[in-house]
């Protein structure tokens, strides 16, 4: 960690999720993200941030970026009550998923997981 961000999500857990999207899918798939991203921001302060990308010229593929103030802050968002009906109602949507978990090097331009 470079000495400007010493202290600084020194325990935060990511993930990089791919979804690859069954043909025809991808308009229902993105209308629940929308709405599960919502849910997420009202009901997960220790969620610092979750990003779903659109991935150019890959019309079935979508990339999340997901950042926790801790690993406890990932498995409470697991557990959500909308992270669960979205692990459910996403299985007629996706086709695969790829998941790479990992922990924060160093940072710029984040400051949510450093509030008290």
């Amino acid at each position: 960690m470079t000495e400007s961000n010493a202290g600084k999500l020194t325990n935060a857990f990511a993930l990089v999720v791919r979804f690859t999207l069954k043909q025809g899918h991808e308009e229902e798939f993105d209308r629940m993200m929308t709405t599960t991203v919502e849910e997420i921001h009202r009901n997960e302060p220790n969620t610092v941030a979750y990003l779903v990308h659109h991935v150019q010229d890959e019309p079935l593929t979508r990339i999340f970026y997901e950042l926790y103030r801790d690993e406890q802050a990932f498995e409470y968002h697991e557990t959500s009550s909308h992270i669960l009906r979205f692990a459910e109602e996403r299985q007629e949507y996706v086709e695969k998923v790829a998941v790479d978990r990992m922990s924060v090097f160093t940072h710029a331009g984040i400051t949510r997981a450093d509030d008290s």
